[in-house]
């Protein structure tokens, strides 16, 4: 299981490094906002060969300006390009994936595409994460990934329990798929997901002492890439 950070600018990447993956993005701007091409492009520089991950925000049903934007991160050096699936309707999501992930792998083979719903989905009137992932392999994607989409304090644990995210991530497995989990994770939650086991789990409010509109501290990150070994 690797370790995802998520810091908001330049200067909080450098806090980050001890992590398996950075991962970037502008939480002022959503779950999933997108930062800037050349924030993302300072940050791999950083990054040396450490993979960078970049969210391009908590989308509508937009496929085209899905597309887009999935490509210019790509090419500003992200090598995971993250969407957000912030409608309903498996026909409609269909569209946004396969237009993702054509923009990605057509030049990018390499590169990793993530698709995200969101455990509160019930609240916001979005597509369930369980009807995404065949969506997900269908369209040659890589990750399948639950987040939380209102920020209010709430966790992926409050809507989603340990037995429904083992089922997401082993119908991902089922699938060639692999699985991140995200949502205002805690330390506290960690044994829960060492039993659940996806590939990939990102934190940022968990590294900025609970509170995601801080700043990511060097020493979190270092606490909780020791209590994932």
């Amino acid at each position: 299981m690797q370790l995802l950070v998520s810091p908001s600018s330049i200067e909080e990447a450098r806090s980050s490094l001890s992590a398996d993956i950075i991962d970037v993005k502008k939480p002022s701007e959503g779950s999933l906002g997108a930062n800037f091409p050349w924030v993302i492009r300072e940050i791999k520089k950083i990054a040396g060969n450490k993979p960078v991950s970049a969210a391009i925000g908590d989308n509508e049903y937009k496929p085209g300006t899905a597309a887009l934007s999935a490509y210019g991160a790509a090419h500003a050096g992200a090598d995971f390009i993250k969407v957000g699936l912030m409608f309903d309707g498996a026909d409609r999501a269909r569209d946004v994936i396969e237009a993702v992930t054509t923009a990605v792998k057509q030049d990018f083979p390499e590169k990793h595409v993530v698709i995200a719903a969101y455990a509160d989905f019930e609240r916001m009137g979005t597509i369930s994460p369980f009807a995404i992932s065949p969506l997900v392999a269908e369209a040659g994607a890589d990750l399948a990934m639950i987040d939380t989409g209102i920020k209010d304090g709430k966790s992926l644990f409050d809507f989603m329990n340990e037995e429904s995210l083992t089922r997401f991530t082993e119908q991902n497995r089922r699938l060639g798929l692999q699985t991140a989990l995200a949502g205002s994770l805690k330390f506290e939650d960690l044994d829960a997901l060492k039993r659940i086991d996806p590939e990939i789990i990102g934190v940022r409010g968990m590294v900025c002492g609970g509170d995601r509109s801080t700043r990511v501290r060097a020493e979190l990150v270092e606490k909780a890439m020791m209590m994932l070994r």
